[in-house]
């Protein structure tokens, strides 16, 4: 166990990095190929939201090119503060009144935006781009 993980801090924040950049660019691309941004705009229309439809392209625009940009490491404390404003007002919205769990023991709860969340603090403290 002395040589695991394998892996130095400044490397692993890396990797970090890129993971969470990956899942807001795969969950906005999954958005927008499968067609459900309009059914995301009506939602958030019948929850109070005005421009429901407009909201969700922002918040996607926002999620593609700030993924991107938070995968290179630039402006990592910013794109870590609006991922996290979406994620709690997403977990407000939606994922609360579904419980804790998202899998086997629940449906669509808040644990797996609690640990984007906890992971962008990190990424956030981190600095942006490490020594690669």
């Amino acid at each position: 166990m002395k040589k695991f993980p394998l892996i130095s801090l400044a490397d692993s924040l890396v990797l970090l990095r890129y993971a969470v950049a990956f899942i807001f660019l795969a969950h906005a691309t999954v958005r927008v190929t499968g067609g459900t941004v309009n059914r995301f705009g009506e939602f958030l229309t019948g929850k109070g939201f005005i421009f429901g439809t407009p909201l969700v392209w922002l918040i996607t625009a926002f999620e593609l090119a700030g993924g991107l940009l938070l995968a290179l490491g630039y402006f990592t404390k910013w794109l870590s503060a609006g991922f996290i404003a979406i994620l709690t007002i997403g977990i407000v919205i939606i994922h609360a009144e579904k419980g804790w769990f998202v899998g086997e023991h629940g449906e669509g709860g808040s644990e797996y935006s609690v640990i984007l969340i906890i992971a962008l603090l990190v990424i956030a403290a981190s600095g942006g781009r490490q020594k690669e």
